[in-house]
């Protein structure tokens, strides 16, 4: 399907330099793009591929208004990567229509569960007793919603994820295991998107909850009475441990791991691959990577690393001694 540049900026505003005329086939980066693709640039660092781009329209931020209408046509605008966004899920709308079914029939849907008419389930999706899907949420296949669970208006769930199993909870008893009940539920709010196969497990006595805007990538794991505040990200493969509690604006980078029962402040940005092993109470960023190296260099450095303490000692004692006194 090809559309016009007219369009895009009719549909999302912005300051278009150029002929509305011409046709635009797809979106594209800078440096793939070709002569029937529009494209953004939206960091300093790719300035110079604006100049050697084939694209036919390129948007911009004002500092790059000449640079961009000296080799084509191009769209200002203060913010070009939230436009770029804008303009993928409007060009999603205009070229992919929606399917006019909003139940799949190999979904099951438990009668008193209660999916809201607006919402969409796919295929192969289970939403159990007492659940509730709110308004425009959309339910990619194979998703499964247990019991008493909830999920918010206009959120977007990927194929696969499971809400509401049974948090990890089992009492040791005479060398044996026998397993604690998971009697809470799990309450997504609004705005939510939950990436392919990632499971959120039910509370234990309360409920796991999810704040309204929390973005979570594919395969991660949320535990049981875990706490997630509005609006942060989480990358692939992250791992929250039980009755832990995230704060709001936070980010987990890919395969970083939160212990359980720790708190993180509001605007805790945690590195990939990371592990917090203690409460974070202020805002920033965190690192907690041992660096990667060849594996004999790395099992001497890891041997000293564990003897950082004792030699502490030592130092403070030498300096102690250092500090006394001549007789």
């Amino acid at each position: 399907m090809v559309l016009h540049l007219g369009q895009i900026v009719e549909a999302l505003g912005g300051e278009l330099h150029g002929d509305p005329s011409v046709p635009i086939a797809r979106i594209a980066s800078l440096e793939s793009a070709q002569a029937d693709a529009i494209s953004f640039l939206s960091h300093p660092r790719y300035q110079q591929q604006l100049a050697t781009t084939q694209a036919a329209c390129v948007i911009v931020a004002p500092a790059f208004r000449e640079s961009a209408q000296a080799r084509g046509a191009c769209i200002v605008t203060d913010q070009p990567y939230a436009y770029f966004a804008s303009l993928t899920r409007w060009w999603k709308r205009v070229t992919r229509p929606v399917d006019p079914q909003r139940v799949h029939p190999s979904a099951v849907i438990h009668p008193e569960a209660e999916v809201d008419p607006s919402a969409r389930i796919g295929a192969l999706c289970v939403i159990e007793r007492g659940a509730r899907i709110g308004a425009d949420t959309v339910l990619h296949s194979r998703i499964t919603v247990s019991e008493g669970c909830s999920i918010g208006d206009r959120c977007i769930v990927h194929p696969g994820v499971v809400i509401g199993a049974d948090g990890f909870g089992f009492a040791p008893v005479d060398g044996r295991w026998e397993k604690i009940e998971q009697l809470g539920a799990v309450r997504i709010g609004n705005d939510v998107e939950i990436g392919a196969n990632t499971c959120i497990d039910r509370g234990a006595l309360g409920d796991t909850v999810i704040a309204d805007g929390v973005k979570l990538d594919n395969l991660i794991q949320i535990g049981h009475n875990v706490r997630i505040g509005e609006h942060t990200a989480m990358a692939g493969n992250a791992g929250v441990a039980g009755s832990a509690t995230i704060g709001a604006h936070c980010t987990v980078g890919g395969g970083a791991v939160v212990l359980g029962h720790l708190s993180l402040a509001d605007h805790v940005h945690v590195s990939a691959a990371s592990v917090v092993m203690r409460s974070l109470h202020k805002p920033g960023q965190y690192t907690g990577v041992f660096p990667l190296d060849e594996n004999r260099q790395w099992e001497k450095n890891a041997a000293t690393l564990k003897q950082l303490h004792s030699l502490r000692e030592r130092i403070k004692a030498l300096e102690a001694a250092q500090t006394e006194p001549n007789p």
